[in-house]
């Protein structure tokens, strides 16, 4: 999966610039329009309080949502924008040089790091104390790659599924017991959260989190995925955040409704020219590969790195919040036009992006109560 996404030659997000979109193979919700963006650049107007704030996004892609996001703040709240500091978390060359194309009208006001420790001046404290503001990523987490485990019935077991060559056709392999069995946890009980608390070197456990009386009734070859890199790559975020908010909008759901009989074979999913398909080793490279993002591990990694949960909710819900508040007479969002309730109806509505995508927000505990209270109410700060 993670040569298929991202090998600098024949990687899908690699060799592909216009994957999102219309001639694409998937909507999200930038590629609907400006308003996500914009929305959510109001958001971090209310929650930015530092004499030189920064916003931290991962997974730019092409750079749309940083140029929507700039733009409102340039537009519409000038004081902000020349205090801030707007950083792009990107490894790959060459996807840098797509941010930097579609962002020409803000050089020199947006800097680039290849991973989230290089954000900022060096601290005393290591990565931790660097970031003072926002880090945020817009569908980053479902892109990692995965590890796929299926339930054996008969002998009560998980196995892990591996990828072989027939021929010249890739196909799915159980993978030997030896490859699993020094670091398997015992089922039932929570393996994902227990590695996230564990020294880095033991954090990849061999199966999922299943609690024991739902495994009493899984099906046969019932399948569910880990993300170990998920889980580090949030870890590191939370770490590198000293004031502030750690945010993601995603694909996802807690361990219960994972186990549902329509995902007998997981939530990793294709996409190919907006069609969905469940053959994720056809066309290595030229087609999507995500899974669904595990929320209740993500969210116990962030508190364990010492981070409180601010909310945990749908799109439609944090987007109508935001939206609230500026219906009611927030004068410095700007004109709300036909073309943006058209967006507006999109990103919320349950059958479109409203229900599909979840929001978690989570913060440090140096922020006030009054803040999270203002946030919750719709009023301003």
């Amino acid at each position: 999966m993670e040569l298929a996404l991202y090998c600098p030659v024949y990687g899908y997000y690699e060799a592909q610039k216009e994957t999102i979109g219309r001639r694409g193979d998937y909507y999200t919700s930038v590629s609907v329009g400006s308003l996500f963006g914009e929305l959510l650049a109001s958001q971090f107007a209310h929650w930015l309080d530092e004499d030189r704030p920064q916003l931290v996004e991962a997974g730019a892609h092409t750079g749309y949502l940083a140029r929507d996001v700039l733009w409102w703040f340039r537009e519409h709240r000038p004081d902000l924008f020349e205090r801030l500091e707007y950083w792009i978390i990107e490894p790959s060359t060459r996807r840098r040089r797509w941010q930097e194309d579609t962002l020409a009208a803000f050089a020199g006001r947006v800097r680039w790091a290849s991973e989230i420790g290089g954000v900022g001046p060096p601290s005393a404290f290591g990565d931790r104390g660097r970031i003072r503001g926002v880090i945020f990523c817009n569908e980053l987490l479902d892109s990692f790659p995965v590890r796929r485990f299926g339930w054996d019935a008969q002998e009560r077991t998980t196995f892990e599924w591996g990828v072989r060559l027939e021929g010249a056709e890739f196909a799915w392999a159980k993978m030997p017991d030896s490859d699993c069995s020094s670091s398997a946890p015992t089922l039932g009980q929570s393996p994902a959260v227990a590695g996230a608390r564990s020294d880095e070197a033991q954090q990849d456990p061999c199966a999922p989190e299943v609690p024991a009386d739902v495994l009493a009734v899984l099906p046969a070859d019932y399948t569910l995925e880990i993300c170990p890199k998920a889980v580090a790559w949030w870890r590191q975020a939370a770490r590198a955040l000293s004031r502030g908010r750690l945010l993601t909008f995603d694909y996802g759901f807690s361990v219960m409704e994972r186990l549902t009989p329509e995902r007998l074979r997981g939530t990793c999913r294709a996409y190919y020219k907006h069609r969905l398909t469940n053959n994720l080793l056809a066309n290595p490279g030229e087609q999507d590969l995500t899974a669904h993002v595990d929320f209740d591990v993500i969210q116990a990694v962030g508190e364990e790195a010492g981070l409180k949960t601010e909310t945990f909710e749908s799109q439609a819900q944090f987007l109508t919040r935001i939206a609230s508040r500026i219906w009611s007479g927030e004068t410095s969002f700007g004109q709300w036009t036909p073309a943006k309730t058209r967006q507006f109806q999109t990103l919320t509505h349950p059958n479109h992006l409203g229900a599909a995508f979840r929001v978690l927000v989570q913060q440090t505990a140096s922020i006030k109560t009054a803040d999270i209270d203002a946030w919750a109410g719709g009023t301003s700060e």
